[in-house]
């Protein structure tokens, strides 16, 4: 990067960092760090919550699942709105009635402590990885970028977060996340529209979709009822609909968030604006891939984009069997972009005659490039059998690195940092309440002052923040982070989402069966997709309906007494 690119990006963490301890000076007692003093308007709860859900991932793996497969990772998300609605109806009132500081303090009250510790330490778990992937995402970047090694790079990021986290709790974070999400909004339409300017003078906006939708990467909406297949309308409406209730309804590092609202309305209002532009947020990072897709059919693509592979092969045994390749690749990309000018040129003038034609010898050279692009996979995975093969989450850094000017490059980098650092501080901010409040507080430290529980809060801060960062240590070898990160959600999230809707909902059902039919799923659950039975989001389902119906088996065959039985004795 260009001195002026380390000057953009080293400013602006700066101003984040500053900020966040700036905001949170006040901070001194534990409901200030865990819930902001319950004292938020509802567009800092709701930019908060989308910061959140919005990792580094997001804009690292999502325009290369886009380059790569299409747009049709965007029906994972048309669940979503439909879950704010339901939560806002039910889960929101409740929580803030209770006047709880997480989740699963409210199973105590409803069933029994051990459910509540089951609950929370499945999300602990969950939570506790998922946040170790989310800081390695970043991390890729100044690995490839500095050409250092990946674990220096994933210490750094690590520290320089824990600096507001710890120090400031949820007030830092929900602070710097509405700044955070500022910066990114804008930049994220600044690099849309440098893109379409990057394409030729020829070629606009329309004609980019047109180019990228012939050769099938326009696949946004699939009908299509098929359980294997893991992005249709059906797995987002349905199982996109239970993984997002259950993320936002019993993830701490959610529920957190929304918790911090002043009121039951500023909180339904923060998760509102959430359903309404989480969606049209998801389309638009999808439709920049799209347009870097569209902008390589007019330039000569790398074959493979993850640099550090590239050079290995390049100095080893079969550096002239990888330039045959490349060679191969430029004469099939050279005739390409001709064959894209002459679709360009019918599309333009309309000559429907023509362009039929034209797209089939257009997705004969695609075919011919993924071969090609085969054959290198195998060549680097025949000089390194450990070789990470996988390199969507390389495309739109290389693409950024590559074209972009001196200066955007910094700006977009610091993006990702901003994303990454709004989800892995709420994150590690969510893990730290959980543990303080539903393990030290309630079996550990009974009684003790606010002093004393805020200073604990900061340790367990900085315990998760260490625990991470070894987990992002490990994170390289999980493929697209993206699809890893829902993946690992699915196998907790229906399981959870089916304790809560039975305490919410089936009163006649007690906390011991629950218990064992949480334990019973998850082992279901998790054996289901060891033998890769359906997509990956239809677990979300199968774990929330196997729940209630075990459940209800049990508390049927159990003969122990009922809630409704347990209150009405009580009463007596």
């Amino acid at each position: 990067m260009s001195s002026i690119d380390w000057i953009v990006l080293i400013l602006t963490l700066l101003a984040i960092v500053c900020y966040g301890l700036y905001k949170s000076k006040n901070v001194k007692n534990i409901d200030g760090y865990i819930l902001s003093d319950r004292s938020l308007p509802w567009y800092t709860v709701g930019l908060s919550v989308m910061a959140t859900q919005a990792s580094a991932i997001t804009f690292l793996s999502a325009p290369g699942l886009a380059y790569s497969s299409g747009m049709s990772f965007v029906q994972f998300y048309f669940g979503l709105p439909l879950a704010m609605i339901v939560l806002c109806v039910t889960f929101v009132p409740i929580f803030h009635k209770l006047k709880v500081y997480t989740a699963y303090e409210f199973l105590e009250k409803r069933f029994d402590v051990k459910t509540r510790i089951l609950t929370a330490a499945l999300f602990l778990i969950q939570r506790g990885i998922s946040t170790g992937i989310t800081i390695f995402a970043p991390a890729i970047i100044l690995s490839t970028i500095l050409h250092i090694d990946l674990t220096l790079t994933t210490l750094a990021i690590g520290a320089l977060l824990l600096i507001y986290t710890v120090y400031g709790g949820t007030k830092a974070v929900s602070y710097t996340q509405l700044l955070q999400m500022s910066i990114i909004f804008g930049g994220l339409l600044l690099a849309g529209v440098l893109v379409v300017y990057l394409l030729p003078e020829h070629v606009g906006f329309s004609e980019a979709l047109h180019i990228a939708g012939k050769s099938g990467k326009t696949n946004a909406i699939d009908f299509t009822l098929d359980l294997d297949n893991q992005y249709t309308v059906w797995t987002g409406l349905i199982g996109g609909f239970f993984l997002q209730l259950s993320y936002f309804g019993t993830d701490q590092s959610q529920v957190g968030r929304y918790l911090t609202g002043s009121s039951v309305r500023e909180s339904r209002l923060g998760l509102l604006m959430n359903g309404l532009l989480k969606v049209p947020m998801q389309f638009c990072i999808l439709l920049i891939g799209i347009l870097v897709f569209a902008y390589y059919q007019y330039h000569t693509p790398p074959l493979f984009f993850n640099e550090k592979e590239v050079a290995k092969i390049e100095n080893s045994p079969y550096s002239k069997d990888y330039q045959e390749i490349m060679r191969r690749h430029e004469q099939i990309s050279t005739e390409k972009t001709e064959v894209v000018n002459s679709l360009t040129s019918a599309l333009g003038q309309k000559e429907e005659h023509k362009i039929e034609g034209i797209r089939e010898e257009l997705n004969e050279y695609n075919n011919q490039e993924k071969a090609l692009r085969e054959e290198l996979i195998t060549l680097i995975k025949k000089n390194d059998s450990t070789a990470d093969t996988n390199d969507n989450n390389y495309i739109f850094l290389s693409f950024v690195k590559d074209v972009f000017p001196k200066g955007l490059i910094g700006l977009l980098i610091a993006i990702i940092f901003l994303a990454s650092m709004g989800a892995t501080a709420s994150a590690i901010n969510s893990l730290s309440s959980t543990t303080i409040i539903d393990i030290y507080k309630r079996f550990v430290k009974k009684e003790g002052d606010d002093a004393h529980y805020l200073r604990a809060s900061r340790l367990a801060t900085l315990f998760w923040g260490i625990f991470t960062v070894i987990i992002a240590l490990y994170a390289s070898k999980l493929g697209n982070l993206l699809e890893a990160v829902n993946i690992l959600g699915s196998l907790f999230y229906g399981t959870i989402l089916g304790v809560f809707l039975v305490a919410f909902y089936l009163k006649s059902i007690s906390g011991k069966a629950v218990f064992w039919s949480a334990v019973i799923t998850e082992i279901i659950v998790i054996v289901i997709w060891q033998m890769n039975v359906v997509a990956f989001l239809w677990l979300n389902l199968i774990g929330c309906a196997l729940l209630i119906a075990i459940a209800y088996l049990l508390q049927q065959t159990s003969g122990n007494p009922t809630a409704k039985e347990l209150t009405k004795k009580e009463a007596n």
